[in-house]
């Protein structure tokens, strides 16, 4: 029995299936209502690939995460005692290793020296979280903006921007916590490579990300208003740094902060990063590939090729599962405000031409992270005063794959029953959900499957017969 061809042609349009590894996008939801706020959403996963995502409200951070059907109702990890530093360019920081977990925030107001930065833990998947500790050990110097990843064990690596008595000659520096984050070190200056006399852009969040004895501390440079993305080097886990590069090189002249940061991520030698450079008279995206050992940056290349109409792009973040990789960003074409995707399932082949285009409407800071075949994007919707997201899975062998033509399903979409027809026999039919996680029906058969206990939203069902499989999706009303 043949598919009905139009019915697939409509599926196909309506659930986003990209040119990078067959990527099926569920429908965008809201991660939590109008009264917990959404000011620049953080996304991690746990061990079991539920997201995890962190943001500023109303001077506290909050937290919520996907427990298998939806987002939990926000909480809020930071003591009561302090006011969290939270604005549309700035926030908390969150970072996962397996179900260990960092949350770190900075102290309002931001220019005294009794304003610290704090780390708390969660070593349950964020079902609960401790007692907050001070990462900034620093006596009468300032400090902002900070940011966590971990080292291959899991203890926490914490950067932030380090500022005089005075509020002034800022720098990048790194601290690390050898018994997962009950105590850090003190801080290792990361920043002022391009020369002796530069600074660090003093409004612009950065990035620091490990793998290995490897440690790369990115951020947005000022060297006489020149304003590139530089990387500096660490070999020793973070305890020095012995050098930096310049992994954006457009030279770009500027005479006050853009308020935005790279993102990047490490892979053995590798540090992968993306940022946002104004060179050309319009906000473009460029990434960059350059390796730590050689200490040589190499220019930026612009994530998309000639754009009729493109003004602006903007907020770039990258994330990746092993050898897959995949970037997100906020462009604007013409009169439309877009929030643009790519992705690969091996790096080593770099990334195609094209894109995909997740939601469009009044979207500020963006975020994603992946696992194995999920995926989660995370934005600022400043239309519903809402985060928003949608959940992705990459799916090999959906619709196109050789047995397809020989199975049916019916109807679709469907508010109860879908039926199966096959020409051959069929041995298993397991249902998912848009991330690929399977979800246990207590009505299913082999040629019938009662999905009415399903909340609506778009669904896998994936059916095996004697002569193969197949993948197909349907819509549950």
């Amino acid at each position: 029995m043949m598919i009905n061809r139009a019915l697939l042609f409509f599926l196909i349009l309506s659930l986003s299936i990209n040119s990078y590894g067959q990527i099926t996008w569920g429908p965008t939801a809201e991660i939590a209502t109008l009264s917990f706020g959404n000011n620049q959403p953080k996304v991690v996963m746990d061990a079991s690939g539920n997201a995890m995502v962190i943001w500023s409200y109303a001077g506290d951070a909050m937290f919520s995460k996907w427990n298998g059907s939806g987002f939990t109702t926000p909480v809020v990890v930071n003591q009561s005692s302090v006011s969290v530093a939270g604005a549309s360019w700035m926030g908390p920081n969150i970072y996962s290793h397996g179900d260990t977990v960092y949350v770190v925030y900075k102290e309002t107001p931001e220019n005294v020296s009794t304003s610290g930065i704090w780390c708390t833990s969660s070593f349950n998947a964020g079902a609960s979280f401790s007692t907050p500790v001070r990462v900034d050990n620093i006596g009468a110097d300032m400090s902002r903006f900070p940011t966590v990843t971990t080292d291959d064990l899991g203890n926490p690596i914490v950067a932030f921007m380090r500022y005089n008595s005075s509020f002034a000659s800022p720098e990048w520096v790194v601290t690390k916590s050898n018994d997962f984050g009950a105590t850090f070190s003190a801080d290792a200056i990361a920043s002022g490579w391009s020369s002796p006399t530069s600074e660090v852009c003093d409004c612009c969040p950065g990035i620091v990300a490990s793998s290995g004895s490897n440690v790369a501390m990115l951020y947005r440079d000022n060297n006489s208003n020149i304003r590139d993305t530089w990387v500096g080097i660490s070999s020793n886990g973070g305890a020095s740094f012995s050098g930096g590069m310049n992994v954006d090189q457009q030279n770009w002249l500027l005479n006050s902060c853009p308020s935005d940061g790279p993102d990047g991520l490490v892979i053995g030698d590798t540090v992968y990063s993306i940022f946002m450079n104004g060179s050309g008279g319009n906000y473009k995206v460029y990434y960059n590939k350059s390796s730590l050992s050689a200490g040589t940056g190499s220019p930026g290349i612009s994530v998309t090729s000639s754009i009729p109409g493109l003004t602006q792009q903007n907020y770039p973040h990258i994330a990746n599962s092993g050898t897959a990789m995949a970037m997100v960003w906020r462009q604007v074409i013409s009169t439309s405000t877009q929030l643009a995707f790519k992705y690969t399932s091996d790096i080593s082949n770099g990334f195609t031409t094209g894109y995909d285009t997740i939601t469009v409407g009044l979207i500020a800071n963006t975020d994603l992270e992946i696992m194995g075949n999920s995926i989660m994007v995370v934005w600022q919707d400043n239309i519903t005063g809402t985060i928003k997201y949608r959940q992705g899975a990459l799916v090999t062998g959906i619709v196109e794959n050789d047995n397809a033509e020989t199975i049916s399903i019916f109807p679709n979409p469907t508010q109860s029953i879908i039926n199966i027809v096959a020409e051959d026999i069929i041995k298993e039919v397991v249902v998912m959900n848009a991330t690929g996680k399977v979800i246990n029906l207590d009505a299913i058969n082999l040629n019938k499957v009662d999905v009415s206990s399903l909340s609506a939203g778009i669904y896998l069902i994936e059916i095996t017969t004697d002569n193969g499989k197949a993948i197909h999706k349907f819509i549950k009303e």
